[in-house]
């Protein structure tokens, strides 16, 4: 025995030397880069006007010169090759890019991916155009500081494909900069001969009034007129949201908006009034900031989304390259302003910067407006407008050191921590700032979501509580009809069409095929609702098997149990699939399941392809607006489902069968049986509406939604047998027992739902499970 054992320790030894083998060679292969592949794809005018020749592809990452006759227009490089861009596919998406040497982006070229949502559904060319906004930025500015990253125009439908694509443009860009590859330092211009400081006078000087606050440019403003605004959309290229303008008159004041950093003593005094300003102030911690912001006009800057998850998404403070949007908690609403002569403006809003958003009061900031307007359904066009703010001298004292006297300066200690002074902290922290990677994008995405994924985690913890207290809702079958249909409206409306949550066969097709390629998490974080109900799926599939999602979270199905609920109120006629027939039915998405998966390891992309056998996209993520074999091919399966309720995820679902296989392992029963289920009672079995109980009672649980009707009835003593025997008898003992009836003749005997007597057994039979 022991030989044995010491015999597949030497064996496991050696084939996990040769796998670090192997993956070191695959390493050192995919280091070389993929730029000489597809470069051959791209002609250098692409990338360049008037460029005609590529030169030697140099270095790693893998650069290309690209030049102009002689002369040296700039670089090509592949994205892929200096940044991650694992795409919703879970394949990198490969992007050509033109840069120049002052860090300008010239030319993209899309050359490869295998994003299932664009290669069918959304046109290429959408997620193109969106990519091509960021042409003609300067991520030299980026890189610097000077500039915040960049963002292009999300696409509905593949909000993951376009910001991974986006941000692996600019994220590689900035390291070939940093790098130096391209010529350009990562500091902008000449070293400075002298530290310039700034420092917040904190002498109050006396309040002033409105006139000359705005004057001496302590207020800063931003007036528009809505015909102005109409002109800057249409030359973005928006065209219809040009035609919907907030007023007829194109001289309607749009947004007439002030600012003010109200933190200054003099002007926060001035504006806010001696007591809201020593409240403020009390407020405030050392070092933290507040400013003013008011407006009037036909445009709210406040718009309405801090009402439904608590950030104004219109306005955003910006300085240095980094930028903050405020939450409720940092805003206080403001009747009027103090200042003598201020006008009378709609909305005035006091905000405190968050202490963790390192801001300056003394270098210029700017205040950008987002201004939007609806071009659809749920479209929207947006441009911004920047209110640029720099603090009049007379709030600050300026002094100038010159370098050579400082080496720097000693810093000063306090306890075990070292502190500069503050000039200098700042240009330490400017200079850190530059050279610290942003954070990962999926870090970001999840930033940007927090009212979705609070909504689907309490959606998630609501169902969770459904299942755990099934036998008190269903004892009370109205109150669990209300909550079923309700939750599944919920699931349809909120959850597909509205969040786009809809889980696909082709997310485990790629998980699988990423888990023998290269596997991140990265990918499969940067669609966070999809994720969150992944984890929930696979942790339902320990309790319940494959019934919390195919009954409760699945879009699609939901749309089909609603309008088969619909079809029957209509009183159109069901359908009742014959068993036999009904159980050789059953397999087919297993089989289209399988064939999917084996296609998946020779072609991802084809395996993405052939899986429009689920109408998923068109019905739920696309909501219709298709090419119409598509919608054709969707909407007759709605139609079949009016006769056969849920006629696809009975047969067709290549997810279902999925998600049927590991659904296996459960380890709890939860759903209740009596010993007379089957032998003789058919009831459960009858009204099933997914046919999942067999005729001899027993409950197949890899085709169970999960709906708990057979639960309903299995409580119900008056549509159960047993239940209605259990209560007959159980009405017998009290009549019995009750002094007004004794010595009258015996009761009559129980019929059954088939109309035959059945006989009253001595003692309640108990629940098998």
């Amino acid at each position: 025995m022991p030989d044995v054992l010491s015999t597949l320790i030497r064996v496991a030894v050696h084939l996990l030397m040769a796998a670090i083998i192997l993956l070191a060679a695959g390493m050192t292969a995919s280091a070389a880069g993929r730029l000489e592949q597809f470069l051959p794809m791209a002609q250098p005018g692409e990338f360049f006007e008037g460029a005609d020749r590529f030169g030697a592809i140099e270095g790693d990452p893998p650069l290309v010169s690209v030049y102009r006759g002689d002369e040296l227009a700039g670089y090509v490089y592949l994205n892929s090759d200096v940044t991650s861009a694992v795409g919703y596919s879970g394949k990198p998406i490969h992007i050509l890019i033109g840069i120049d040497m002052s860090g300008v982006v010239h030319g993209l070229k899309l050359v490869e991916h295998h994003e299932p949502i664009v290669l069918i559904g959304i046109p290429e060319e959408e997620v193109v155009a969106s990519l091509n906004t960021l042409i003609g930025r300067d991520l030299g500015r980026v890189t610097a500081g000077t500039d915040r990253p960049p963002q292009v125009d999300i696409v509905s439908g593949a909000t993951v494909t376009v910001l991974v694509m986006g941000d692996s443009v600019v994220r590689s860009a900035v390291r070939l900069i940093r790098s130096n590859r391209l010529g350009l330092s990562s500091g902008e211009g000449q070293a400075a001969t002298s530290v310039v400081t700034r420092e917040l006078n904190a002498e109050e000087g006396e309040t002033r009034d409105w006139q000359t606050l705005v004057g001496d440019g302590s207020v800063r403003s931003l007036q528009l007129a809505v015909g102005e605004v109409s002109d800057a959309f249409r030359q973005a290229g928006h065209a219809e949201a040009a035609e919907r303008p907030e007023t007829r008159n194109p001289q309607d004041r749009f947004i007439e908006l002030y600012v003010a950093p109200v933190s200054v003593p003099t002007i926060g005094r001035s504006l806010l009034g001696d007591v809201q300003y020593d409240r403020l102030m009390d407020r405030l911690k050392p070092g933290q900031h507040a400013i003013v912001v008011a407006g009037d006009g036909a445009y709210s800057f406040k718009g309405s989304g801090y009402v439904r998850g608590g950030i104004f998404d219109r306005i955003e403070l910006l300085q240095d390259g980094q930028g903050i949007r405020f939450r409720d908690r940092n805003h206080t609403r403001l009747g009027d302003l103090a200042a003598e002569g201020s006008p009378r403006l709609r909305e005035i809003a006091l905000f405190v910067v968050p202490d963790d958003f390192e801001f300056d009061v003394t270098e210029p900031w700017e205040l950008q407006l987002l201004v939007q307007r609806s071009v659809g359904a749920r479209d929207k066009a947006t441009i911004s407008y920047d209110l640029g703010y720099t603090l009049p001298d007379q709030y600050v004292t300026i002094t100038e050191v010159p370098v050579a006297q400082t080496t720097p300066p000693p810093p000063v200690r306090e306890g075990n921590e070292s502190i500069l002074p503050e000039a200098l902290q700042r240009e330490t922290a400017a200079r850190t700032d530059a050279a610290v990677v942003d954070e990962p994008l999926w870090q970001r995405i999840w930033k940007m979501n927090p009212v979705f994924i609070g909504i689907t985690v309490a959606a998630l913890l609501v169902l969770t509580a459904i299942f755990f207290f099934q036998d008190w809702l269903v004892r009370r079958p109205v109150l669990f009809g209300w909550v079923r249909r309700s939750y599944l409206v919920f699931t349809l409306f909120w959850l597909g069409w509205y969040a786009n949550a809809q889980l696909s066969v082709v997310n485990v097709l790629t998980f699988t095929n990423s888990l023998v390629t290269d596997f991140s998490w990265e990918f499969f974080l940067s669609a966070p609702l999809i994720f969150i109900l992944w984890a929930a799926v696979a942790a339902a599939l320990l309790f319940w098997g494959r019934g919390p999602f195919c009954g409760w979270l699945c879009p699609f199905g939901a749309l089909q149990e609603l309008t088969n609920n619909i079809a029957q109120w209509l009183k159109v006629p069901q359908i009742k699939v014959p068993f036999g027939l009904h159980e050789r039915l059953w397999p087919i998405k297993y089989i289209i399941f399988l064939g999917l998966f084996g296609l998946s390891f020779h072609s991802m992309a084809m395996a993405e392809i052939a899986a429009e056998v689920e109408p998923f996209k068109t019905a739920i993520i696309l909501k219709f607006i298709r090419d119409w074999p598509f919608v054709v091919f969707a909407l007759g399966l709605l139609a079949i489902g009016l006769f056969i309720e849920r006629f696809y995820c009975r047969y067709l679902c290549p997810l279902g069968a999925a998600l049927a296989i590991p659904g296996r392992i459960r380890m709890f029963e939860w759903l209740k049986r009596w010993p007379e289920c089957g032998t003789p009672c058919q009831r459960c079995a009858k009204e099933c509406p997914v046919q999942a109980i067999h005729p001899e009672g027993q409950i197949n649980v890899n085709e169970c939604i999960y709906c708990m009707h057979c639960q309903e009835l299995y409580h119900d003593d008056h549509r159960c047998p047993h239940m209605i025997q259990v209560r007959m008898k159980r009405e017998k003992f009290q009549a019995l027992s009750s002094p007004a009836t004794r010595g009258k003749g015996p009761a009559k005997p129980v019929i059954s739902h088939k109309g035959a007597p059945v006989e009253r057994p001595d003692a309640e039979t108990q629940p098998t499970t």
